[in-house]
C-alpha cells in the first residue's frame, strides 16, 4: 500500500493530475474493493466498471451517498481498511449467520424509515440532510416526500431524485403506500437467514443465478442435506451452524499468555503479563512550554461589561451580531447600542422584578440558568450580559425538547446543584416548551423547581433613570458556568471567574490578531465552548461584528457559510471539520465564491485527529478560490482548561503546518514512533499550533502521580494559567484532582509551586512547541494494558464500507468491564434499507479490519434501526445514554455479533484431572487430616418401639381388609374439588368393597392371571386408589399413568401408549370419560390404537364379591411398578417389592408421626414417585385420613390447597414445586383478602415440598416470606429427596431438628470439594439441606468414578442403603448391567461387604452442631443436582441449574432459562416475556454475565417464546429434550445467535 500512499502524498505537493490520481488509485485499490453486483470475478481488470468516479464528482460522490460521520474520513485511512481487508480474503472465514424469526426481520417499522431529518432541533454530528437526495441547494430544501416514499420501500440507494413519482394528494399517497407496504416488506427483507444462502466469502459454497438478484427460498429443518466446513453432511440447519462455529473456534488464537493472579482461590484467571517487545519510551524528560508573553494593551477595557459599556455608549449604531433565517436572508441586526441598553433592562429586572422589594429571588452572585434556542443568538446574548451586569452568574443548557431527554436527568442535577430557581428563555422558546394541560411548564425529570422568565424587551419594565447598573474591574467572583457531559454520562459544572474571562478574551485577541470592527462568521453554537468564547465573549471586547449561522440553515443550505464569507468580506470564520467536509460536498464551481477575505478559518474541533483530511480536502477545492494554506487554524479546547492551543494565522505561506504519521500500535503503549513499515495502521496527526499566550503546558502520565512524560511519550496536556476554569461547581474533590494538579518531575518535586489542570486530552508537544493532540481522555478504553482509542475505532469502522452501510456516521464506541477487562462494544444505526446480509457481512468486515488495524478484539458489535440512538441535543449520539441502555438491555438491536471466544484470553486455565490416588493412601489421607468418611443414617427401624398394629401384616391388602373389619367408617381419603367443597370420600369399608368389585371385574372381565400388569390411566382421584387396591386383591401388579391432556393429545398420548407398551399391560382401567378420549379421532391421529389392550371402564362395576382376595406367596414379590421421566429425558420404570412398599409406608408413618387421628394434606401428582406413595399407599398403612388435592384444580382456584390446609387444621402437608411456584405468583398480592377470608396458616408444622432434586431455596424461602403474615413458620417448610431406586431418601419429620441452609464456594463445587463460606461472599451457593434422612436409610458419599468412600469435604454421589429400595429397573430387555450397578453396587475399598445403590445425585453430608431425636449429631445431607445433568466444561463440573440462575438475574424479561451443551459448546436457551425487538438486548448480557460468574464462554444464546422449554410432571426441566428439539431445528425460536 506504499505506494498509494506515497502517490497521496505526491498529490499533495501538485505533481500529478486529481484524474491521473484517481486512475492510478483505482487500479492499486481496486482489487480490494468489493465488486458491484453482477460484475463477473473474472473480468479483466480495464473492463470492469472503474470503482471511483472520475474527480468531478470525486467530492459529489461522497455526498450522495451521504451516510458517514464525517469526523472520521479519511481517504488514506480507508484505503488501509480496504488492504487490511483484502488480507483477511486469503483467510476464508466461515461464521455462522444467526438465525432470526421472520416477525423479527421485518420488525423495522415505519418509524424506522424516519424521512431524512428536517427538524428543526440543532443537530451536532447527523449530516446535514437526507440520505439520498442528491445536492441540497435552497431551493430544493422541500424534500419531495412521494420520492422518499417510493425510496423507503424499494430500498433503493439511487443518488438522483426519483422523476417518476408524482405528487398526489396526501392520503392517496398514504393509501398507495400501505398498499405497497403490505406486499414489498417481505422482499425488502431477506427471509430468515439460512446458512446456504451465503456470501461465497465462505467456506460454504452455493450456486446462485449469475447476475440475478433473486433469493434462494430458504430450506427449513431436514429439508437439504450439506457439507459443513469439515466437509461432514449433516442434517439440520442449526447442527450445520454449530459445526462452522466450531471450526471457526478451531482456527488458532494468539497465543495464551501464561502469568495468572489468583482469584481468591485456586482457580487462576489469566493476568496480561506485559509483551517483551513492547515499544517503551526513550527519550528525556519533557520541559514545560512557556507561551508568549500576555502583552498588555492600554486600552484593553478592565472588564468586559466596562467594554459592552464603552460600544454600547460610544458607537452604539455599530452591528454587532447578525442572525439568518433558515433561507440565508438576515433575520436581524443586533447594534452594540442596542445590545447594552436591553442587557441593563434584563439586569433590572432579574434583580428587581422577581419576587418582593423584601425578597427578592435572585440576588448578586446567584445562579440562574440560560434556556435559548440554537437559532437565536441576539436573546442569548443580551441574557448572557443581563446576568453580567447583575452579577449573577448565567449556566448556559440546551433546550428540553421532551420530559425524557437523553441525558436530561443529569442537567436537571446540575441545576440542583447550582440552587438554580430562575430559567431565562426567549419567547419563541417558551412557547415551544412541553405543557401540561392546564399550560404549566411541567417539571422536567430530575431537574429542580424552575421560574421561568421571558427575556423579550417587550415583557420587562423600563429601568428607573437612577438605577445603573455598578460596573466594577474584573475580579475572582463567578463569571459563568459551562456544562460538561462526562464519560459516564454525569453533568458538570465548570465554573469561570471574572478575571479569567478577561483574560481569556485578551489571550484570544492576541493569539487571533483580532482587531476592532472586524467581521467573524460563526457556525458554533454560541452557547458553551469555542463558539462562546469567539461569537460571545472576545468579539464584544473588540466590537466585532459576527454573522451567527444557525445549524439548521447549515442543514439546508452546506455552502451557507462560504456564501456569508463572501458576502460580508469576514476575516475570521469559526466551523467544526463537519461544515468544511459538508460544503466540499455541495460545493458545485459556484463563480461567485472568493475566500481572500478570510485571514483565519479556526476548525474548533482541529483535536480531533481526524479532522485532518477534511482541512487538505477543503483546502484543496477552494485554494483556487483564494483560500491560503495558512488560513486554515485547527485550536484545541476543553471545558476545564478553555483554550489549550490555536494555531496561529501567519502571512508566511512557505511555513507548511506540522503533521506527523505516528503508528497506531506504538500509540496503544503510549509511545510516540513515527511511523515508516506497517502504512496500514497509522495515524495522521496535525498540530493545533501553539501554547496560549500567558500559559505554561506540559503533559503528564495518564494515571496515577502527574509524573511528567518522557518527549517520545503520549500523555494527558495540563496547562497553568489564568485563563481557564476554576473548580467543578460544588465538588471538591473532583475539582482538586483536575484543576489542582502538580506535575512532577523524575526526580520527585513538583515543577512549579503553580498548580495545574488536566485538560482531557491526550497528546505531546513536537518540535517547535507545536501541540498535537491524538484524542480524549474519555474515548479512552484500556484492554489488556493497552490503550485504543473510541475515536480511532469509530473511524476504522467506518472506512469499511464504501457501499456506505451505517446510517449517516451515526456509530458509538465504547467499552464494558467484564471478568476484569475492558471490553470493546460498538454501537452502530444501520440504514433502512439493508439487507440480513449486509448487516452480517458488513459485521464480519468491521471485527477483520478493527482486528488488523488495532491489533484488538471487539466484544460485541450491535446494529440497531436508523434514528434510534439516544441524542445529545445538537444530534450527535449520546454516548453514555447508550452505553446504559446497552448494559440494562434496552438498547433493542436488530442484529448482534457477540465474539467472546476471541477477546476473552484472561479465562482460568482449565482443570487437569489429577491420576487417582490408591485406596489405601486415600484412607490414610482422611485419617491424618482428621477427616471422617462421609456417611450417616436414619433411626434403626428394628428398635423403635411403638404400637404399630400394621406391622404385624406384610401385605397393604391385609392392612386394608384389617382396617375394614375394625374401623370400617373411619374416613381415610377425601377429595376436595375446585371450589374447596368435598366432591368424593372412602372410609375403610368403602374402599375395601369397591376394591373387591374392582378385582372381580378383572378377573372376570380382563380373564388376567395373578402377576399380570395392569395399567391405571385416572385423573388424580379416588378412583384411582380403589383400581390400586383392586388390583393388589386380584394379584395384578399395577402401573399408575397419568392419563393424556383432552387439550393436548398430540404430545401427551404418545407417552401413555409408551409407558403401557413398556410395562407390558396386559389390561388398561380408567374412567368412561377417558375411555372416549382414547378411542377419538385426536388419539387415532397421535398412536395406532389398533395396538392398545383391552380397555376396562370402572365406572360400572359387577355387583359381586370375589371367591378369595389373592395373597402373596412371598413378600419379595413384585407389588407394584413406579414410572417415570427423569429429567434427562430417560422413562424408567422400577419395581417395587411389597416388602419394600410395607417399609417404605412405615419409615414415612415413624418420621411424620401419623396415627388415625391426624390428617393429612396432599396437592401432589399421584404418578409416581412419593406423590404415588402419599396419595395411594399412607392412609391405609398409618390409618390418617388424606385430604386429596388435584394439582390441576388450582389453576382455576390458586389459593384452593392453602385455604384447605387452613380450614381442616391441618398440620402437615405435602406439595410440589409447581404448586408452590402458582401459590406463590398467583396469590403474591392477595395476601390481605385472603387473611381477610381468614385464611390462617399457623397450625402447619411441616410444608414439605417433594422433589427429586436440588431444593429451590429462591422459591421456598419467598413462599415462607409470602406467608408469613399469614401464620406460616418460617421453619416449616421444608423438601424431600427421592430417585428412582429409592423414592424417598430424605423427608422432615415432625421431631427432627430445622433444615439448614450452608453457603459454599461456587468455584471449588466445580472441582468437585466442598469449602463452605460466609453468606454473601462473592461467588457463594445457598444449598438447603434435603430433609432428614428416613429410618431404616444408609447413606455413603463415594466417587462416581472409582466407587472409593469420600471424606465430608467432598462432592460424590450419593449412595443410599435401605429396606425400601427398590429392587431394580423394569425394562423390556432386561438390561442386566444398567440394573446391577445401579441397584447393587458395593464401594471399592473400606466396607465392601454392604449392597449399595446409586441414586444418580451428586451431594455432600456435614455434620451439624444440633442433635438428632435420639441425642446424636445430626448428619444432613445436601443434594447439588444429577450427575446425568452436570456438564464438563474446561475440565470442570457445572450443574445447569447455577449457570440458569445467573442468567434469569441478568434481565427482566427472561422468564426461564435451560442450558445444555453440544460439542462442547455451551448452549443458553432462554424464554422470553417481552416483544420481540427485546430478543437480542439478552444476547450480550447473557453472555456477560455466565463469563462474570462462571468463567464460560457461551457458545450459542438461542431465545424462544414462553412455555418453549419443557417440563415434566414435577416441575423439572426436560433440557434434554430441549436438546433435541434444538437440533432438530423444531423450537422456532425468535433468535439463534453464535457467539464467535
Amino acid at each position: 500500500m506504499s505506494s498509494v500512499t506515497a502517490q497521496r502524498f505526491s498529490l499533495i505537493s501538485g505533481d500529478i493530475t486529481q484524474k491521473g490520481y484517481e486512475k492510478k488509485r483505482s487500479k492499486l485499490i481496486g482489487a480490494y474493493l468489493p465488486q458491484p453486483p453482477g460484475v463477473d470475478q473474472a473480468l479483466p481488470q480495464e473492463r470492469r466498471t472503474p470503482v471511483t468516479p472520475s474527480s468531478s464528482s470525486r467530492y459529489h460522490r461522497r455526498r450522495s451517498s451521504g451516510s458517514r460521520d464525517e469526523r472520521y474520513r479519511s481517504d488514506v485511512h480507508t484505503e488501509a481498511v480496504q488492504a487490511a481487508l483484502a488480507k483477511h480474503k486469503e483467510r476464508k472465514m466461515a461464521v455462522p449467520m444467526p438465525s432470526k424469526r421472520r416477525s423479527l426481520v421485518v420488525q423495522t417499522s415505519m418509524d424506522a424509515y424516519t424521512p431524512p431529518d428536517t427538524s428543526s432541533g440543532s443537530e451536532d454530528e447527523g449530516s446535514v440532510q437526507g440520505d439520498s437526495q442528491g445536492t441540497p441547494t435552497s431551493s430544493q430544501g422541500s424534500i419531495n416526500m412521494e420520492h422518499w416514499i417510493s425510496q423507503a420501500i424499494h430500498g433503493s440507494t439511487t443518488s438522483t431524485t426519483s422523476s417518476s413519482s408524482t405528487q398526489s394528494g396526501g392520503s392517496g399517497a398514504a393509501h398507495r403506500l400501505a398498499d405497497v407496504m403490505a406486499q414489498t416488506h417481505i422482499e425488502n427483507h431477506s427471509a430468515p437467514p439460512d446458512v446456504t444462502t451465503y456470501t461465497s466469502e465462505h467456506s460454504i459454497q452455493v450456486e446462485r443465478p449469475q447476475g440475478s438478484t433473486a433469493r434462494v427460498a430458504p430450506k427449513y429443518g431436514n429439508a437439504e442435506l450439506m457439507e459443513t466446513g469439515d466437509g461432514v453432511p449433516v442434517s439440520s440447519r442449526v447442527s450445520a451452524k454449530i459445526q462452522q462455529l466450531v471450526n471457526t473456534l478451531k482456527r488458532p488464537k494468539r497465543p495464551p499468555l501464561r502469568e495468572f493472579f489468583v482469584d481468591d482461590f485456586e482457580e487462576l484467571l489469566e493476568v496480561q503479563q506485559p509483551d517483551p517487545n513492547q515499544p517503551k519510551p526513550e527519550g528525556a524528560q519533557m520541559l514545560a512550554m512557556r507561551g508568549e508573553q500576555l502583552g498588555v494593551v492600554t486600552n484593553w477595557p478592565p472588564s468586559l461589561e466596562a467594554a459592552l459599556q464603552r460600544w454600547g455608549t460610544i458607537s452604539p449604531k455599530a452591528p454587532c451580531l447578525t442572525t439568518m433565517d433558515t433561507n440565508g436572508k438576515p433575520l436581524y441586526i443586533l447594534t452594540y447600542g442596542k445590545l447594552w441598553t436591553r442587557s441593563m433592562k434584563v439586569a433590572y429586572n432579574i434583580l428587581h422584578k422577581l419576587g418582593t422589594k423584601q425578597e427578592p429571588m435572585v440576588r448578586p452572585g446567584d445562579r440562574v440558568t440560560l434556556v435559548f434556542p440554537n437559532n437565536d443568538p441576539a436573546a442569548f446574548m443580551v441574557a448572557f450580559y443581563g446576568c453580567l451586569l447583575a452579577e449573577v452568574v448565567p449556566v448556559p443548557i440546551e433546550v428540553p425538547l421532551t420530559r425524557k431527554d437523553a441525558g436530561s436527568q443529569q442537567i436537571g442535577f446540575l441545576l440542583g446543584s447550582c440552587g438554580v430557581t430562575v430559567a431565562l428563555t426567549s419567547d419563541a422558546c417558551h412557547k415551544g416548551l412541553p405543557k401540561s394541560p392546564t399550560g404549566e411548564i411541567p417539571q422536567f425529570k430530575g431537574w429542580p423547581k424552575l421560574l421561568w422568565f421571558v427575556t423579550e424587551s417587550k415583557h420587562l419594565s423600563k429601568p428607573p433613570r437612577d438605577w445603573f447598573p455598578h460596573i466594577k474591574d474584573a475580579n475572582n467572583d463567578t463569571a459563568y458556568i459551562e456544562y460538561k457531559t462526562c464519560k459516564d454520562g454525569s453533568v458538570l459544572g465548570v465554573t469561570v471567574t471574572r478575571i479569567a474571562l478577561l483574560t481569556h478574551c485578551q489571550a484570544l485577541t492576541q493569539a487571533c490578531g483580532y482587531t476592532e470592527a472586524e467581521t467573524i462568521v460563526n457556525v458554533l453554537d454560541f452557547k458553551k465552548d469555542v463558539g462562546l468564547w469567539h461569537g460571545i465573549l472576545t468579539s464584544v471586547m473588540n466590537m466585532m461584528h459576527v454573522i451567527s449561522i444557525p445549524y439548521s440553515l447549515m442543514k439546508v443550505n452546506p455552502l451557507s457559510w462560504i456564501q456569508k464569507v463572501c458576502q460580508y468580506k469576514a476575516k475570521v470564520a469559526c466551523v467544526k471539520s463537519r461544515d468544511m467536509h459538508w460544503a466540499l460536498v455541495a460545493h458545485r464551481d459556484q463563480r461567485d465564491i472568493n475566500l481572500s477575505s478570510l485571514r483565519m478559518l479556526i476548525v474548533a474541533d482541529g483535536a480531533n485527529p481526524w479532522s485532518i483530511s477534511s482541512c487538505d480536502a477543503f483546502l484543496n477545492v477552494f485554494q483556487s478560490k483564494g483560500l491560503r494554506q495558512e488560513v486554515i487554524c485547527p485550536c484545541a479546547s476543553s471545558p476545564e482548561a478553555l483554550t489549550v492551543a490555536i494555531r496561529r494565522p501567519t502571512d508566511d505561506s512557505n511555513q507548511p503546518p506540522g503533521r506527523g504519521v505516528l503508528s497506531m500500535h506504538g500509540l496503544t503503549y503510549g509511545v510516540i514512533r513515527v511511523d515508516s513499515e506497517e502504512k496500514l495502521s497509522v495515524l495522521t496527526v496535525q498540530d493545533v499550533g501553539l501554547v496560549m499566550p500567558g500559559a505554561i503546558m506540559c503533559s503528564v502520565k495518564p494515571d496515577g502521580i502527574p509524573q511528567l512524560c518522557k518527549t517520545d511519550e503520549i500523555g494527558e496536556l495540563c496547562v497553568c494559567a489564568i485563563a481557564t476554569g476554576t473548580s467543578y461547581y460544588g465538588l471538591s474533590g473532583m475539582t482538586k484532582n483536575t484543576f489542582e494538579v502538580f506535575p512532577m518531575t523524575s526526580s520527585g518535586g513538583p515543577i512549579t509551586e503553580y498548580p495545574f489542570i488536566r485538560t482531557g486530552l491526550l497528546g505531546f508537544i513536537g518540535p517547535g512547541g507545536l501541540v498535537f493532540v491524538i484524542g480524549k481522555m474519555d474515548g479512552l478504553m484500556v484492554v489488556s494494558g493497552r490503550r485504543h482509542n473510541a475515536d480511532d475505532i469509530v473511524a476504522t469502522a467506518l472506512a469499511v464500507e464504501p457501499m456506505k452501510f451505517v446510517y449517516r456516521g451515526r456509530i458509538a464506541v465504547f467499552s464494558v468491564s467484564v471478568l476484569h477487562d475492558e471490553r470493546i462494544v460498538i454501537v452502530a444505526e444501520q440504514r433502512p434499507d439493508s439487507t440480513e446480509e449486509d448487516s452480517f457481512q458488513w459485521m464480519s468486515r468491521v471485527l477483520q479490519a478493527i482486528d488488523s488495524i488495532h491489533q484488538v478484539g471487539v466484544y460485541c458489535l450491535a446494529l440497531v434501526p436508523a434514528n434510534t440512538l439516544p441524542k445529545t441535543p445538537l444530534g450527535g449520539i449520546h454516548l453514555s445514554e447508550t452505553k446504559q441502555l446497552f448494559l440494562e438491555g434496552s438498547l433493542h438491536p436488530c442484529n448482534v455479533l457477540m465474539c467472546p471466544h476471541t477477546c476473552v484470553t484472561n479465562l482460568p486455565k482449565p482443570r487437569q484431572k489429577q491420576p487417582e490416588i490408591g485406596p489405601a493412601s486415600v484412607m490414610v489421607g482422611n485419617l491424618v487430616s482428621g477427616k471422617r468418611i462421609a456417611q450417616a443414617s436414619g433411626r434403626d427401624l428394628g428398635q423403635i418401639e411403638d404400637n404399630d398394629q400394621a406391622r404385624k401384616f406384610l401385605f397393604l391388602s391385609e392392612v386394608l381388609q384389617w382396617r375394614a373389619q375394625t374401623t370400617p367408617d373411619h374416613v381415610l381419603y377425601t377429595l376436595l374439588n375446585c371450589r374447596g367443597t368435598i366432591a368424593n370420600s372412602l372410609t375403610c369399608v368403602q374402599l375395601h368393597k369397591r376394591a373387591e368389585k374392582i378385582a372381580v371385574m378383572l378377573m372376570e372381565r380382563g380373564h388376567l392371571q395373578d402377576g399380570d400388569h395392569v395399567a391405571l390411566v385416572y385423573p388424580p382421584g379416588i378412583d384411582l386408589i380403589a383400581a390400586f387396591y383392586g388390583c393388589l386383591y386380584a394379584g395384578c401388579v399395577p402401573i399408575t399413568v397419568r392419563p393424556p391432556h383432552p387439550q393436548n393429545i398430540a404430545t401427551t398420548l404418545p407417552t401413555v401408549k409408551m409407558i403401557v407398551e413398556v410395562s407390558r399391560s396386559a389390561c388398561l382401567m380408567t374412567t368412561q370419560l377417558i375411555c372416549k378420549l382414547l378411542r377419538s379421532r385426536e388419539a387415532a391421529a397421535a398412536v395406532d390404537v389398533r395396538t392398545w389392550p383391552p380397555v376396562l371402564d370402572t365406572d360400572d362395576l359387577p355387583k359381586k364379591r370375589p371367591a378369595q382376595i389373592y395373597k402373596p406367596s412371598n413378600p419379595e414379590t413384585l407389588a407394584y411398578l413406579d414410572f417415570s421421566v427423569s429429567t434427562t429425558g430417560m422413562l424408567a420404570g422400577v419395581k417395587m417389592s411389597h416388602a419394600a412398599t410395607s417399609a417404605f409406608c412405615r419409615s414415612i408413618k415413624l418420621q411424620c408421626e401419623l396415627y388415625p387421628s391426624r390428617e393429612v394434606a396432599i396437592c401432589l401428582d399421584p404418578y409416581c414417585g412419593l406423590g404415588f406413595v402419599l396419595w395411594c399407599l399412607c392412609s391405609v398403612y398409618s390409618g390418617h385420613q388424606s385430604i386429596l388435592i388435584p394439582p390441576s384444580e388450582l389453576e382455576t382456584n390458586p389459593a384452593l390447597w392453602l385455604l384447605a390446609v387452613s380450614q381442616y387444621k391441618v398440620r402437615d402437608t405435602f406439595c410440589s414445586y409447581s404448586v408452590m411456584e402458582l401459590c406463590t405468583k398467583g396469590l403474591g398480592s392477595q395476601t390481605e383478602s385472603l387473611k381477610a377470608r381468614g385464611l390462617d396458616l399457623s397450625r402447619v408444622r411441616t410444608c414439605v415440598v417433594v422433589a427429586e432434586e436440588r431444593p429451590r431455596i429462591a422459591l421456598t424461602q419467598s413462599f415462607s416470606k409470602l406467608f408469613k403474615d399469614l401464620g406460616l413458620h418460617p421453619r416449616a417448610v421444608s423438601t424431600s429427596l427421592g430417585c428412582r431406586v429409592n423414592l424417598a431418601i430424605c423427608l422432615q419429620g415432625t421431631s427432627g431438628p430445622d433444615p439448614t441452609t450452608v453457603y459454599v464456594d461456587m468455584r471449588a463445587l466445580r472441582h468437585d470439594r466442598v469449602r463452605l463460606v460466609e453468606r454473601g461472599s462473592p461467588h457463594s451457593l445457598p444449598l438447603m439441606e434435603s430433609g432428614k434422612i428416613l429410618p431404616g436409610v444408609r447413606i455413603i458419599i463415594a466417587n462416581p468414578e472409582t466407587k472409593g468412600p469420600l471424606g465430608d469435604s467432598h462432592l460424590g454421589e450419593i449412595w443410599v442403603h435401605s429396606t425400601h429400595n427398590a429392587s431394580g429397573y423394569f425394562t423390556i430387555y432386561g438390561d442386566e448391567s444398567l440394573q446391577s450397578d445401579h441397584f447393587n453396587s458395593r464401594l471399592s475399598f473400606g466396607d465392601t461387604q454392604t449392597i449399595w445403590a446409586r441414586t444418580g445425585y451428586l451431594g455432600f453430608l456435614r455434620r451439624t452442631e444440633l442433635t438428632d431425636a435420639n441425642g446424636e449429631r445430626h448428619d444432613a445431607l445436601y443434594v447439588v443436582g444429577a450427575l446425568d445433568e452436570a456438564m464438563e466444561l474446561r475440565g470442570m463440573r457445572y450443574h445447569p441449574i447455577d449457570i440458569e440462575t445467573s442468567v434469569i438475574r441478568a434481565h427482566k424479561s427472561i422468564t426461564e432459562c435451560a442450558v445444555f451443551t453440544w460439542t462442547n459448546l455451551l448452549v443458553v436457551v432462554v424464554e422470553l416475556d417481552g416483544s420481540e425487538q427485546e430478543a437480542l438486548d439478552l444476547v450480550p448480557l447473557v453472555t456477560n454475565v455466565v463469563l462474570e460468574e462462571h468463567y464460560l464462554i457461551v457458545g450459542v444464546v438461542v431465545v424462544v417464546d414462553i412455555g418453549v422449554i419443557p417440563i415434566n410432571s414435577r416441575g423439572e426441566k426436560q433440557r434434554m429434550h430441549l436438546r433435541d428439539g434444538f437440533l432438530a431445528d423444531q423450537l422456532d425460536p425468535i433468535y439463534v445467535a453464535y457467539n464467535m
